[in-house]
């Protein structure tokens, strides 16, 4: 196994040459969420992934939390960044269109990143994507902190459409999405009872461009009508 100079972690301390590199260390991660999931993710079973005593594991990573946070950076590290349009509403639009769709195939990072602050744990890398949201808010006439309000409702908006999403495919795989059956009475709930035998077809269309467009529209309006 290759070895790596001596290195200074996350937490300040430095230890003794490390015999993992912190490559080896995120894929090995990886392998296990993908197989297991990350809630089964452990200290203790990724050292015995790598073949090493958790001891070793910990010259490199403070505890499970880190260990998230730096997959989760350089998975983000890893996105492909779109070919941005010159117009700052439509960076917008793309970029966050760009982080759904990275997140959708790996909804797990997403959940992991449902708490308020975690901007300040990501690489500065990792943090492209709310640098052109800020950016291209400011451009379109808002202030410092309403550019911050139009990134938080667009994170808001794209976490729960994958969080929703990915749920959905895990408890309905391989079978056929039921339509809402349950009885209504039209006279009280005249519009749904209505809508009702196209529900299920509706709600699994893919609209986040969609939606996304008219969110951050009527967030860039609201800002600067104010």
């Amino acid at each position: 196994m290759a070895t790596t100079p001596t290195t200074k972690s996350r937490s300040g301390r430095t230890g003794r040459p490390p015999v993992t590199s912190r490559a080896q260390i995120l894929a090995a991660a990886r392998r296990l969420i993908d197989r297991d999931g990350w809630e089964k993710l452990t200290i203790r079973r990724l050292a015995a992934e790598l073949g090493i005593g958790p001891t070793t594991l910990y010259h490199h990573i403070r505890d499970k939390e880190d260990l998230l946070i730096l997959l989760l950076s350089h998975y983000i590290e890893q996105i492909d960044k779109p070919e941005l349009p010159s117009d700052p509403r439509d960076r917008i639009v793309e970029v966050g269109v760009s982080f759904h769709d990275a997140f959708r195939a790996w909804p797990w990072a997403a959940e992991v990143l449902t708490t308020d602050g975690f901007i300040a744990r990501l690489d500065e890398p990792a943090l492209w994507s709310v640098e052109v949201i800020l950016a291209g808010a400011r451009e379109c006439g808002c202030t410092q902190e309403q550019s911050i309000l139009v990134f938080r409702n667009i994170w808001y908006y794209t976490v729960g459409e994958i969080l929703v999403r990915a749920r959905t495919d895990r408890e309905w795989a391989g079978k056929e999405k039921p339509p809402l059956t349950r009885s209504l009475d039209p006279n009280e709930m005249p519009h749904l009872t209505a809508v009702a035998p196209q529900w299920a077809e509706v709600a699994q269309r893919d609209t986040f461009r969609e939606g996304l467009s008219a969110l951050v529209d009527g967030l860039l309006a609201q800002a600067t009508r104010r």
